[in-house]
């Protein structure tokens, strides 16, 4: 017979010892978006990547500058002096470099002018790989490397290019390869350790996911075999005092040993009745089990005058909360029916307590005397821990007019304490 695990998880899924069921297909897991929008914009980013950002721009207006100072100290004597318009495009493609996380390609198209004729080639070869960071093969890429090698092999003014001789042109070709490939090169090199970090993390989360579907699967194993348990031993045995206890009715002639007996059947059909119950919740996984719209049956079953009032969009809640609602009206119901003969009750589900579920079972004082099955009150340490469990809170307790009142709170959004 297949087992509670194969029911929810499908006939291919062992939960053996020590094994795991594989869920990243059902579950998988998702990048944070803040990360992402953090490497288009640095002011929306974390701490480390404006550290970045002014580092960056720091070392390129170091570049500019000293380059600068030393032309100005030693001048070359057979280039044209420098003029204001190279000085002005230097700093502008130090500048650019601002906007280089939202607008990278941009970003490399504004320093192209001021490596070309001036001297700010660390500026594009940061904004070159930025675009290679963010357009892994892709032509911005390949575009930007072109422009940034034609900088470095084209000389300004173009008289020098024209005079230079052949290994000239060799050695710009080598050292324009170099200066455009390595940017390139640690652009790939962070994508790719960016990516390890992901399924890096991914796998974690999945593994994790994993655990706790693993630990659902054997915990619903475990309920099925004690539900089978009960129902093949302790009904059984329930059931045969019961029958027992129908012939001893009819066969003693007493009227106080008939009453005995009497007492003897409800009771053990009462608690036949609530393994029963039992039985079915223990059945229940969490998938399907009963919730707030199925309360109505619920209150028309209990046996007495229930009356149920609903407040908010109790329809939307999540499965857990909506479950937890039901088990505890179930609970205090059940209660009310042991303890409290003959009274009323009323239910009020409010989904919009506080961005909380408020659940409140409130019955009236008992009209007669209640022959009760024994009790350990462990119903309502159960729906107390069912709170706890959920982030919520519950409390019980007599009211002033001979009544009891049984409240909890859920969170609406499932908060597993465990």
């Amino acid at each position: 017979m297949p087992s509670a695990a194969y029911a929810q998880y499908g006939e291919d899924r062992k939960a053996h010892r020590g094994g795991r069921i594989l869920t990243t297909t059902l579950l998988p897991a998702r990048r944070p978006e803040e990360r992402a929008a953090g490497s288009r914009w640095p002011f929306r980013g974390d701490y480390r990547q404006v550290l970045a950002d002014l580092a960056l721009i720091f070392f390129a207006v170091l570049d500019v500058w000293l380059y600068a100072l030393w032309l100005e100290a030693d001048p070359i004597t057979d280039l044209p002096p420098i003029e204001s318009y190279q000085v002005w495009l230097n700093w502008v493609a130090v500048g650019a470099l601002v906007l280089r996380r939202r607008f990278p390609f941009l970003t490399l198209v504004l320093t192209i002018p001021g490596f070309f004729v001036g001297w700010s080639q660390l500026a594009a070869m940061i904004a070159l790989y930025t675009v290679a960071r963010r357009y892994i093969g892709g032509w911005q890429t390949g575009l930007a490397a072109a422009l940034v090698w034609l900088c470095r092999f084209v000389a300004w003014p173009f008289q020098e290019l024209i005079d230079r001789p052949a290994s000239g042109h060799f050695h710009s070709a080598i050292y324009g390869f170099l200066v455009a490939g390595l940017p390139i090169a640690i652009g790939l090199l962070v994508h790719a350790r960016q990516e390890l970090s992901d399924r890096i993390s991914e796998l974690a989360e999945s593994r994790e996911r994993e655990r706790v579907l693993h630990a659902h699967a054997i915990r619903a194993d475990e309920r099925a075999k004690l539900a089978r348990e009960m129902h093949d031993v302790v009904s059984h045995q329930v059931s045969l005092i019961a029958m027992q206890a129908g012939a001893l009715r009819m066969a003693v002639v007493d009227a106080e040993h008939k009453q005995v007996a009497g007492t003897i059947r409800t009771l053990s059909t009462r608690t036949l009745d609530e393994l029963r119950q039992l039985v079915s919740v223990l059945r229940t996984t969490d998938g399907n089990q009963p919730g707030v719209d199925e309360l109505s049956d619920l209150a028309a079953d209990a046996g007495f005058e229930v009356s149920v009032q609903l407040k908010g969009p109790v329809e939307d809640l999540p499965a857990p909360v909506s479950g937890a609602v039901y088990r505890t009206v179930q609970e205090a119901l059940t209660n009310i029916r042991k303890h409290a003969v003959g009274a009323s009750a009323t239910v009020f589900i409010d989904a919009q307590y506080d961005d909380n579920v408020l659940v409140e079972v409130r019955n009236t004082a008992a009209s007669s005397p209640s022959s009760t099955l024994p009790s350990g009150g462990h119903g309502l340490v159960g729906l107390r821990e069912r709170a706890t469990l959920l982030g919520g809170e519950f409390s019980a307790g007599p009211t002033e007019d001979g009544g009891f009142l049984v409240s909890a709170t859920f969170p609406r959004e499932r908060v597993v304490t465990d």
